[in-house]
């Protein structure tokens, strides 16, 4: 890493942030003709600000519900302490080791249908189960520890903020091992985004571009719109535009035709769950953008934190493709764009094969086929 980039490379924008006792997270359906904070504070919130995209991008999902059950554990720690205070019956003697551990289980039984609440509203990113699955492991260790209900929760927002900052320094590594292979000059395409918003610090895909921007390469970068939600079109190009970075955006069907006139010398993309030899799941029209990618001899990378591996997969048949609202195809902004009564298909993620990438962009370093192998190594790397 270069000194220069050291000291300006900057995380982007961040999707969440703290205020006492709020948890704001920056509500991304809204850009980029708006930018303003939802308030996720309460669990149902924050259920449904990932169900609706408030919050989207995989590694920023499981940096929010990581947060969203701090939250939650403070609550339920502040009721069930006031709750065993205020009863009248109880004296200082008969708050005993089992009244303590019973109110523990009561906690620990309302945590994990918290839990089962977030893991529900996306089954396709790895990250989000990923994430709740640490928080719930230190809730556990707590409550057989015997540890007061204020200090558990207390734990689990440290945990909270472990994860954020371990995003961070993944985003920092995924930025800067891409950016070694991003040439002087280059021209990228993007799906999606998988920036600052989407990756709960510098970015993935867009930490790539990013870095490679600032150490000064003069790339460019052609950005889907990724219809029918507009990611691209609303923030990718929003974050590009926040670091003036060069930036065109086109259709989703466009990218054949500037892959075979010459104008495309890279592809990256984020992921949302990745399997044990390479296959790929990310946001719909990926798929198309490898394929066209492989045909023309164009590299094609993913970009994404081990976090997104799913190393209980063995390839990417068995992942989950959530099938979202077919109002998302039907309508733009909320106005109807077809016939009445008209059926739509809206499944939310593709999977690519693992034959039609060029390389995997990790904390750890660029990973290449055979991904079983390399993957294997990587995961042992980490732990």
């Amino acid at each position: 890493m270069s000194a220069s980039l050291t000291k300006s490379f900057l995380p982007g924008v961040m999707p969440l942030k703290v205020e006492g006792d709020r948890l704001l997270l920056v509500d991304q359906r809204k850009l980029p003709l708006e930018f303003c904070y939802f308030d996720a504070s309460e669990h149902e919130q924050m259920v449904f600000a990932i169900k609706d995209m408030v919050v989207r991008g995989a590694p920023s999902i499981g940096v929010a519900a990581a947060f969203g059950l701090a939250f939650e554990a403070r609550r339920l720690a502040q009721e069930l302490t006031r709750q065993e205070l205020t009863r009248q019956e109880l004296t200082k003697e008969e708050l005993t080791r089992d009244k303590l551990q019973l109110g523990g289980l009561t906690f620990l039984r309302a945590f994990t249908q918290a839990k089962d609440d977030l893991d529900q509203t996306r089954p396709t990113a790895v990250n989000l189960r990923w994430a709740t699955e640490r928080m719930k492991k230190v809730v556990l260790a707590a409550i057989a520890a015997q540890v007061p209900l204020v200090q558990c929760a207390e734990q689990a927002y440290l945990e909270a903020e472990a994860i954020l900052n371990e995003h961070l320094a993944a985003n920092l590594a995924i930025s800067n091992f891409g950016s070694e292979l991003v040439k002087n000059g280059a021209r990228l395409i993007t799906h999606c985004n998988a920036g600052g918003l989407a990756a709960c610090g510098y970015g993935t895909a867009l930490g790539v571009i990013r870095a490679a921007h600032y150490q000064g390469k003069n790339i460019s970068v052609y950005a889907d719109e990724t219809r029918p939600r507009n990611q691209g079109s609303k923030l990718t190009m929003w974050e590009l535009a926040q670091d003036k970075i060069p930036s065109t955006l086109i259709c989703d069907s466009m990218s054949g035709h500037l892959m075979s006139s010459g104008q495309i010398d890279m592809v990256i993309t984020g992921a949302d769950r990745i399997a044990r030899n390479g296959d790929s799941a990310n946001k719909i029209g990926t798929y198309n953008l490898a394929v066209l990618a492989h045909y023309h001899k164009i590299p094609f990378y993913i970009a994404a934190p081990l976090s997104t591996f799913d190393f209980d997969l063995i390839d990417g048949k068995n992942i989950p493709i959530e099938e979202r609202e077919q109002n998302e195809v039907l309508t733009i902004n909320g106005a109807p764009i077809t016939v009445p009564d008209a059926q739509a298909y809206n499944p939310g993620f593709d999977v690519t094969p693992a034959q039609l990438i060029a390389g995997i962009i990790t904390e750890v370093g660029v990973l290449r086929p055979d991904y079983s192998l390399s993957i294997t190594k990587a995961i042992g790397l980490k732990n």
